[in-house]
């Protein structure tokens, strides 16, 4: 039964690209050369904008970014007029939920099926793709369903970021990442659900089997889950320990949600690659996270958006009410103590698209500069993902993946909110300034509305 139901996953999302009317068209990189002539381009390394230059793009990769003056037209070239606008590296979002989004009808979560997250996927992965976001890690889907997403993007059948993806995560009995909203009669249980060294490990290997790139665990209780707290730890240091050394040792990272103090703890002395929340973490926890150079992923911007937009269930609200009130304060404290930080959104707890609202809170409510900002959306997500010889930077041999905004997002962040040009992998998905300069990519996708947000904040 198990086979037949990835089966019919995978039969689901190419039917849905095909729904799309331009599923039949591959994404392949226009052939020989892709001259895009830039007003300035953004080396994140340093923060300098050079004028009037051009990124050479050869199949999928930079070959090379010289002055415009000095990068003549050769037969066959595609030229690309961005001179009034801003080139810089795709950016990069190490917490999202593409097959999930912002509905927390409790009755809706527990409708919600594998096939009905695998096409929600497909609307949800353009949507990412086209706001400047090239490349995620997708923490948390049920049924492998991002996996499957990940491989028909890797096969250009549809459009999307670059994915590294967990499947389930993994979670104790009874806590965030458990299905809790069922009565006992139903006995149903979280697809990542596992107690104990050896029946961890297991799941580690599981998810590895069917195709998971990271692992996610749930370290503490959670906000959008019921029956358990934030505060709380849930797996115990050792059984963490022994998912991060099967993890690490098969070539896999480990991301923990971890809100509690005690959980960001433990989490980081067991060796997890990054902390997803840290809403209550402390002295101990920042000291630790220094130590073993663990990266903290805030997820901040979600706090906002659900004060001036949430309507949650009372055993939810509560608890986002808490967190909150200090989860802010304490992501400042860790900044300014050095704690590396990667952009994460969580997106799904908020709709898709809206991203880089992220950066904004990054600049004007912690304080960081727009430059640092932007590099924990480049430099530093692309390191903790294991891809700075991918992604993260307009650099010769990486991948094409540029977008270009008007203006200066050195002067303001906030024009990152709307990116008019997007390149993934030598293909142009979103050209604003010349539509015609789109490559193959459908026009118009299906909306496809209520999504799952099980088991993400």
């Amino acid at each position: 039964m198990q086979v037949l139901a990835r089966f019919s996953i995978l039969s689901l999302l190419a039917f849905s690209a095909v729904a799309s009317a331009h599923s039949q068209m591959t994404y392949k990189p226009a052939a020989p050369r892709t001259l895009l002539r830039a007003g300035h381009v953004l080396d994140v390394h340093t923060g300098k904008e050079a004028a009037d230059q051009t990124v050479v793009v050869e199949g999928n990769k930079i070959v090379a970014i010289a002055a415009t003056k000095d990068t003549p037209v050769k037969p066959g070239d595609r030229e690309v007029d961005l001179s009034g606008y801003t080139l810089l590296p795709g950016l990069i979002d190490v917490h999202t939920h593409l097959t999930m989004a912002n509905n927390f009808d409790p009755f809706f979560e527990v409708t919600m099926t594998p096939g009905k997250e695998a096409i929600i996927g497909v609307e949800n992965a353009k949507t990412t793709l086209e706001a400047g976001f090239t490349t995620v890690r997708n923490v948390g889907a049920n049924g492998f369903t991002d996996v499957a997403l990940r491989d028909e993007i890797n096969e250009g059948h549809i459009p999307g970021p670059h994915m590294q993806v967990s499947g389930p995560a993994l979670g104790i009995t009874g806590g965030h990442m458990d299905e809790n909203l069922l009565p006992e009669q139903y006995h149903v249980i979280g697809e990542g659900v596992a107690d104990g060294i050896p029946a961890v490990q297991h799941m580690v290997r599981q998810n590895i089997k069917y195709g998971a790139d990271l692992i996610k665990i749930g370290a503490s209780g959670g906000v959008l889950s019921k029956g358990d707290d934030p505060q709380a730890s849930q797996y115990t240091l050792e059984e963490m320990q022994a998912i991060v050394a099967d993890a690490h040792r098969l070539g896999r990272k480990v991301a923990a949600h971890a809100h509690g103090a005690q959980a960001i703890l433990w989490a980081s002395e067991a060796g997890v690659d990054s902390i997803e929340h840290g809403s209550y973490m402390d002295e101990a926890d920042i000291a630790m996270m220094k130590k073993k150079g663990t990266y903290f992923v805030p997820t901040a911007y979600l706090i906002d958006w659900m004060a001036q937009n949430g309507h949650l269930s009372p055993f939810y609200a509560q608890k986002m009410k808490d967190v909150s009130a200090v989860e802010k304060q304490n992501a400042i404290r860790a900044i300014k103590a050095g704690v590396k930080v990667a952009l994460g959104t969580d997106a799904a707890v908020y709709p898709h698209g809206l991203n880089a609202h992220e950066l904004d809170v990054y600049v004007n409510q912690f304080g960081m500069t727009p430059l640092a900002a932007i590099q924990t959306g480049t430099l530093n997500a692309a390191d903790l993902m294991g891809w700075s010889d991918k992604v993260g930077s307009l650099d010769s041999g990486k991948w094409a993946d540029v977008i270009a905004v008007q203006g200066d997002p050195l002067a303001d962040v906030r024009i990152l909110q709307h990116v008019p040009f997007v390149m993934k992998s030598g293909v142009i998905y979103k050209n604003e300034a010349q539509p015609s300069s789109v490559d193959k990519l459908a026009a118009e996708t299906p909306a496809i509305n209520g999504n799952s947000a099980v088991n993400s904040y």
